[in-house]
């Protein structure tokens, strides 16, 4: 498998992935800087976490008319998976990738925690390795997490099964009391 990894002004996140695609591919990625509007086929293409382009309008706004980013989406419609990680997750919902949209979390304040959340599906690149229903145990950090879409979105994410988690309490109860991260 090959990967690439996108890099932005702002990114911190880059180097981690690297690290962790080296692990578990036993081989390295292609770095591709935001500029670059062509790299080498992959099998999966990564946004990391980070500030691309500082952030300072919606985050991922920017990064999302960048030369890679274009080239991202037109891969993506060909079928070859995305993975967005924090400002990342950001970018595919500026690019059109992920219907709705990213808003400040709850309370107005960054936050950086262990959550809980519940596998909705196990039948994704990304899930296939945990059982439906499994809750688990993650780190989250980030000022702009709340995911917004309205019902009639999320009620078409829900039928084609691309609600990958969803948060719950520690026993993998999804009730409106679970703690959620961007109103705690």
């Amino acid at each position: 498998m090959k990967a690439a990894v996108i890099v932005f002004p702002g990114s911190n996140c880059d180097r981690d992935v690297q690290v962790a695609l080296r692990q578990s591919m036993g081989g390295d990625p292609v770095m591709v800087w935001h500029k670059e509007g062509g790299f080498p086929d992959v099998d999966l293409i990564v946004l990391p976490g980070g500030f691309s382009y500082g952030d300072y309008l919606r985050c991922g706004a920017m990064a999302a008319h960048s030369p890679a980013l274009k080239e991202v989406v037109r891969r993506a419609a060909k079928g070859v998976p995305v993975l967005g990680i924090c400002n990342g997750f950001q970018m595919l919902t500026e690019t059109g990738l992920l219907p709705g949209a990213l808003l400040r979390n709850g309370n107005l304040k960054f936050v950086c925690k262990d959550v809980h959340v519940k596998v909705e599906t196990s039948q994704s690149l990304f899930t296939a390795r945990y059982e439906t229903g499994q809750a688990l145990r993650i780190p989250v950090a980030h000022h702009d997490g709340n995911y917004y879409a309205d019902a009639e979105t999320l009620e078409r994410l829900e039928d084609r099964g691309q609600i990958a988690f969803r948060y719950c309490a520690p026993d993998g109860r999804v009730t409106a009391e679970a703690p959620r991260p961007c109103s705690a």
